[in-house]
């Protein structure tokens, strides 16, 4: 079993990690540290992906580096994470919405993609939000920052 996950399982995991963060580099969530984990699991297998190891280490350290240069910059990520958190939790409660209708689409008397999307949501909030406090932790410019 460990030499099946060893392969295969580590190398569907990394595309699905890789996928799933392509999506949330469009919408709200981590998807450069999903993007990031999933190379890292097919770095073993590809070549490319060894190479894209470094570009992708160094953008996503410079990115959680941006984020936390000032308060505004922290106070932003802390209401996006803490925004999807409650999206997720809301989703999860499974609350009774109006019936409308988008293009061809008909969307409710329940919130699309039900358990998942709630399971989802709250998952990307989580990590935002320790992403965002360990970034805070690490290069958040401070005394405490300083004297590490």
């Amino acid at each position: 079993m460990s030499r099946w996950f060893r392969r295969t399982g580590s190398e569907v995991l990394g595309w699905t990690l890789a996928a799933i963060g392509v999506v949330l580099l469009v919408v709200p969530g981590p998807g450069m540290l999903l993007i990031l984990a999933g190379v890292a699991l097919l770095a073993p297998h590809y070549a490319w992906a060894r190479r894209a190891m470094d570009r992708l280490h160094d953008a996503v350290v410079e990115a959680a580096h941006e984020g936390v240069q000032t308060k505004k910059r922290i106070a932003w990520g802390v209401l996006s994470a803490g925004a999807l958190v409650a999206s997720g939790v809301a989703w999860l409660l499974d609350p009774t919405i109006p019936v409308f209708h988008v293009w061809i689409l008909t969307i409710g008397p329940s919130l699309p993609g039900g358990v998942a999307a709630g399971v989802g949501l709250l998952a990307s909030g989580i990590v935002g939000l320790l992403a965002l406090a360990y970034s805070v932790h690490r290069w958040y410019p401070g005394p405490s920052a300083q004297e590490k």
